[in-house]
């Protein structure tokens, strides 16, 4: 991929917005990181991944940070919240990462789409963590300009598995690098983390369905109205590209449970066609899943 082709990935439009039964919900595009195509995609032979998603000179993918905002009559719902503004000029480095702002009044590029679908950050009453790594989490919490980590949503209950919480805080030399406490820890310590378990209603319309194997606990986002249904697949299905059950990243702890999670996810996306929305494909944020014999295969929408 060209550097032109990637900085017009980087300055993408920050809202797409589209109804779901009586519900609205907007993708919103907080940035980008930069992660190694390898593993991203685990055993899958470069040839064919990088037709999907080309590389760069150090074999990198660029990967959308991807978020949901989602207007229900009961709350307006924030699912993940993308990497934040907290790490050092080595970390952005390392990770490729373009999520600032383009002016000052918002600490990151999320914050920014937020204002610009029409909201503000003290309107989000609730925030689903997916899980607790850095790129879905990191923006959970702020620096702001004399380096003082605050909430980023002042008013919303924050809510994660509870298995998740554990595992992110017995972390091991294979997982501690995805788990930035400064990242959650505020979170509970101000009293506005929710723990909860298993397959829940969050709000009416909104809940929690477990997809394990990325890491134990890891959950996609379901939204549902007037008999129409949305997905947000988090790292269970991290780009389109990874729609075929084999392709599995590197990076999860679990692969084998990734794929038992996927089979049973895309089954009922395709009898049920749901939209999928992807928080990390470059370039597609949302298609409907269809059944193609064996396979499930992306009807892409505008």
């Amino acid at each position: 991929m060209t550097p032109a082709a990637e900085r017009a990935l980087a300055t993408e439009t920050p809202v797409r917005t589209r109804t779901l039964g009586r519900m609205r919900i907007h993708a919103l595009e907080a940035g980008l990181q930069r992660l190694d195509g390898g593993a991203m995609f685990g055993v899958v032979p470069k040839p064919l991944w990088e037709r999907r998603i080309p590389a760069d000179a150090r074999n990198r993918i660029p990967l959308a940070l991807r978020c949901l905002l989602v207007e229900t009559p009961d709350a307006l719902v924030l699912v993940e919240t993308g990497l934040g503004n907290k790490e050092n000029e080595k970390f952005l480095d390392i990770y490729g990462v373009e999520n600032g702002p383009s002016n000052a009044r918002h600490p990151d590029r999320l914050q920014e789409a937020i204002a610009a679908a029409g909201f503000d950050a003290a309107d989000v009453g609730v925030v689903i963590d997916t899980h607790l790594h850095f790129d879905h989490a990191g923006g959970n919490t702020f620096a702001d300009a004399e380096g003082r980590v605050r909430l980023s949503f002042p008013n919303a209950t924050y809510h994660v598995q509870r298995g998740e919480w554990e595992w992110a805080h017995r972390a091991n030399e294979r997982t501690t690098a995805s788990y930035l406490p400064h990242n959650f820890d505020p979170v509970m310590e101000a009293g506005r983390l929710a723990l909860v378990e298993g397959d829940v209603e969050i709000v009416p319309g909104v809940s929690v369905y477990r997809t394990p194997g990325h890491c134990p606990h890891h959950q996609s986002v379901l939204v549902a109205s007037e008999g129409e249904t949305a997905c947000f697949l988090a790292d269970v299905v991290p780009t389109m590209a990874h729609l075929p059950l084999p392709w599995i990243m590197g990076y999860d702890v679990e692969p084998l449970v990734t794929l038992e999670s996927k089979r049973a996810l895309l089954r009922r996306a395709a009898d049920e066609r749901w939209l999928l929305v992807s928080t990390h494909d470059p370039f597609t944020p949302w298609g409907y899943a269809v059944a193609d014999g064996k396979h499930v295969r992306l009807e892409e929408v505008g």
